[in-house]
């Protein structure tokens, strides 16, 4: 009998920022596609001069999906280790879980999305600050050597 591997507190923690994430991407971008023009969250079309926007619809919609359901569904996956045939299809490294690809992914498209929001509105708040540490966490905590180690696919089949 194999005994089954413990996931580490990294990977609790991995799966926390995840969620994390997702639930506050989900609100805002949620938010701003039913009122684009930002007033839900007191925010003015006025940042978005600078911008290719003239409201928040097209960015609310980037952050409901890629910022909000992606997280949340990576951190399920990151949970359960079930197999998803699409997703494996776009993993990079093949022989780590395709939820453990999706989680650096993720990590970079956070740290994307605040980088060129910084540039179109030509300002940065703390925010800004919090949301790239945030991508920057989430980047180091899925390369973490026992994050690696518990979504390899041996170790996965041995479960």
């Amino acid at each position: 009998m194999i005994a089954k591997q413990r996931k580490s507190i990294a990977c609790y923690l991995l799966i926390f920022l995840h969620v994390f994430l997702g639930i506050g991407a989900l609100f805002g971008g949620g938010l701003l596609i039913i009122y684009p023009d930002g007033s839900l969250l007191s925010m003015s079309t006025d940042i978005l001069q600078t911008s290719p926007f003239d409201d928040f619809l097209i960015p609310g919609l980037i952050l409901f999906f890629a910022l909000g359901i992606l997280p949340i569904i990576t951190a399920i996956f990151l949970i359960s280790v079930k197999s998803l045939k699409i997703a494996e299809k776009l993993s990079l490294y093949k022989e780590l879980h395709w939820s453990w690809n999706s989680s650096l992914y993720i990590g970079f498209i956070l740290i994307i999305w605040i980088t060129v929001e910084v540039y179109m509105i030509q300002g940065v708040a703390l925010i800004h600050v919090f949301y790239i540490f945030l991508g920057i966490s989430i980047e180091y905590i899925t390369l973490l050597p026992s994050v690696k180690k518990h979504y390899t696919n041996n170790c996965i089949k041995s479960q």
